[in-house]
């Protein structure tokens, strides 16, 4: 029964749905913010954390600031969940419609 329940649980983890959208980086020390978009809002935070503690992160100018004043320096903040879509190019077309209006109305740079 051990494997059963097993295989129930990966199959549901599968089944899972994730909600693409638009996200916020903010750094009150310097006033800036960073706006991103992503197709699984539950796991970027995670994941754009990890490449700053690490040192990696493709954005030189917000790698720049997480260096210089920490991460208890930084906020994340969810901008925009986007409703399901069936098609990955309408989803996309969304999301990159989205993005370009939040960086414009947060007078913002890409994260």
């Amino acid at each position: 029964m051990k494997a059963e329940a097993r295989k129930l649980a990966i199959a549901d983890y599968k089944k899972r749905v994730s909600v693409a959208g638009i996200y916020a980086l903010r750094c009150p020390a310097t006033a800036e913010v960073w706006v991103g978009q992503a197709l699984n809002l539950d796991k970027i935070q995670n994941r754009v954390w990890f490449s700053l503690r690490m040192g990696s992160h493709s954005n030189r100018h917000l790698q720049r600031a997480w260096s210089a004043y920490g991460e208890a320096a930084f906020s994340f903040e969810i901008l925009e969940r986007l409703r399901e879509e069936e098609l990955p190019y309408v989803r996309d077309t969304l999301l990159k419609e989205r993005l370009a209006h939040w960086r414009a109305a947060l007078s913002a740079s890409a994260a």
